[in-house]
């Protein structure tokens, strides 16, 4: 997916540091992304999301918090509040570019700031939480026993994830105060809350708090056994799915017309796995995923090419039957289509050693069909159009984009 680097000003002026992931296509709309707790723009989560929108073309900005990744300002300083005003920032830096959020997407203490933030924005049709704390302040668990010193001493180092941080004092009175019951129900924007059952660092309770305190439109998807962080990339790429497939019923997705040389548009492949086959396929608003059997390399989380030609054939061969049946006023109750794939000598072939694709078809048709129906009907299934194509020779153009 393209990926423009870009900054804006923070709350305190301090400058941002943001990733905007672009369509490669039209450009849909525009989704906003929180980071967790002392998390960046760049975790596996966010990365896996931003592509799969971006793929369906929904662009999407996730950028660091003041004081975290790459975003400049000093993190002892910021607190949750300020977290909400950064989000502000972001989404105001998009309205001014004419991209102005409809999808708001938060994981963890993000979930909960865009849950604080979303009532004031008026153009969200969609909000997402991910392992969002039902309380903002749940979150000092994390170094409860540097809490003294920093309210003693206005600051302390605490150690979360392996990496140091400095907690000011602000930070946990502020996160201490906050209540988002009456944010959550002034919402105005439809509600996808996404959670794992297992989740070590925010109890699964927080979801139902959530759930039940939002008015509908409302959802809840479990996240099975994922970490808090969403951190195994099949987990992720879950999330992803469910958003991308949830969102589209609440965003305005137009998609262009396509050009009348193009009647179905353009069929959109982008890469999802740099270290598999994993495909993700766009083919207006209609999306699938493609790959590769785990014995050849892949994950086997989709049809593979052949598959996909396969399916092609199957279906575009039931639809031809079924058209030629209803025509006829036939009575015709229902049609499957088995298609298998082979490679097999092409005995009439000018190089004895080449091959041909070889696909076997059945039909199964029900229904209460004479015998000569039946036969007409196969005779009609050599008619379907992909047959015709690949029987004949296509022609392919290839050039660099």
């Amino acid at each position: 997916m393209p990926t423009e680097k870009l900054s804006f000003k923070g709350h305190a002026g301090d400058t941002l540091a943001a990733r905007l992931d672009l369509p490669q296509g039209p450009h849909l709309a525009t989704a906003l992304f929180a980071h967790c707790f002392t998390c960046s723009k760049d975790i596996t989560a966010a990365r896996r999301i931003a592509a799969r929108l971006s793929a369906m073309g929904i662009a999407v900005l996730r950028f660091d918090f003041t004081g975290l990744g790459h975003s400049a300002g000093e993190f002892e300083n910021t607190s949750f509040s300020s977290n909400v005003d950064d989000l502000h920032a972001a989404y105001q830096a998009l309205d001014a570019r004419g991209m102005t959020p409809s999808l708001l997407i938060g994981h963890s203490l993000g979930g909960a700031a865009v849950l604080k933030a979303a009532p004031d924005m008026p153009a969200i049709k969609a909000v997402v939480t991910i392992g969002a704390p039902f309380d903002p302040g749940h979150v000092t668990h994390n170094f409860a026993n540097a809490i003294p010193k920093i309210v003693d001493e206005g600051v302390a180092e605490v150690t979360l994830g392996g990496r140091p941080f400095r907690i000011g004092k602000g930070f946990v009175e502020d996160v201490s105060q906050v209540a988002l019951t009456r944010s959550i129900a002034k919402l105005g924007a439809a509600l996808l809350v996404l959670h794992a059952p297992r989740d070590a660092t925010v109890g699964v309770e927080n979801a139902s708090d959530i759930f039940l305190a939002a008015k509908h439109p409302k959802s809840f998807v479990t996240l099975d056994d994922a970490d808090h962080l969403v951190s195994r990339p099949a987990d992720a790429e879950y999330a992803a799915d469910v958003i991308a497939a949830w969102s589209k019923r609440y965003l305005a997705l137009n998609t262009p017309a396509p050009a009348p040389d193009v009647p179905e548009g353009v069929t959109r492949v982008t890469e999802a796995d740099a270290n598999g086959f994993l495909q993700d396929i766009q083919s207006g608003p209609h999306h699938l995923p493609a790959d590769e059997p785990v014995k050849f390399g892949g994950t086997n989380k989709g049809p593979s090419p052949y598959g996909l030609i396969a399916a092609g054939l199957g279906a575009c061969t039931s639809m031809t039957v079924r058209m030629y049946a209803r025509r006829k006023g036939w009575p015709l109750s229902g049609i499957s289509v088995d298609i298998m794939h082979a490679k097999e000598h092409a005995e009439d072939a000018a190089d004895p050693g080449a091959k041909v694709d070889h696909f076997e078809r059945v039909v199964h048709l029900t229904g209460d069909l004479s015998d000569d129906q039946r036969a007409r009907l196969l005779e009609i299934a050599d008619k379907c159009p992909v047959h015709k194509t690949l029987e004949r020779s296509s022609t392919i153009s290839t050039r660099l984009g």
